[in-house]
């Protein structure tokens, strides 16, 4: 299986074998059991649906309960399904860190930091109307004109203006993985990836 479902534990630093100073994701990944392998004869694609985190189960719905059940598999808080990566596994089996290895490229999924209500300065990174020695105390942050003058009257869908940012997801590719830590349950990525601390990521070996 190369793909698994961790928790965003912060940021670091090491050293690499050569000495360079190297800034790194700690990510909590697995262990993630296989809950559900879907065939292109039942279910007409091909996936396999991993859960992560136990949970008890008296804090779960009554249809989630009937799917764990029917598939012999103590409830997981999170469940997700990863249709490209179809491998020689079965209900029950579990996802650990040991599939991944260092120098391993990866893709890392996760939804973005809300960061609410924006204007165009932060979300766009225009530069402001400013003109600040020519009387215009209140105008350095502004979007300035979207008019389209009398034709076509109306504004264009995709317009850059002020709205809510953050909390999309989003997916970096060609991560590299630093260390495995299989006692721990860590992996170490090179460089950042989205989201905010204690935020859930999948991780997908390329």
């Amino acid at each position: 299986m190369s793909a698994i479902l961790g928790r965003k534990l912060g940021m670091t630093s090491i050293f690499s074998e050569d000495g360079v100073f190297v800034p790194c994701t700690v990510i909590e990944a697995g262990p993630c059991p296989v809950v559900q392998i879907k065939t292109k004869d039942n279910d007409g694609y091909d996936s396999v649906q991993i859960g992560y985190e136990p949970i008890a189960e008296r804090k779960v719905n009554r249809p989630e309960a009937g799917h764990f059940a029917k598939h012999e598999v103590a409830p997981t808080r999170h469940l997700k399904e990863f249709r490209q990566l179809v491998d020689k596994v079965k209900n029950g089996d579990v996802v650990t860190v040991e599939s991944f290895t260092v120098g391993d490229k990866i893709k890392v999924s996760a939804t973005s930091k809300g960061k609410g209500f924006q204007g165009v300065v932060r979300r766009h990174h225009f530069g402001g109307v400013g003109m600040s020695t020519h009387g215009q105390s209140d105008r350095p942050r502004a979007p300035g004109s979207i008019g389209s003058s009398s034709y076509p009257s109306r504004v264009f869908k995709g317009m850059r203006m002020a709205g809510r940012m953050g909390g999309e997801r989003i997916s970096v590719r060609n991560l590299t993985i630093l260390r495995v830590m299989p006692e721990q349950n860590l992996i170490l990525i090179k460089g950042s990836i989205p989201g905010a601390m204690n935020s859930i990521v999948e991780i997908v070996k390329l």
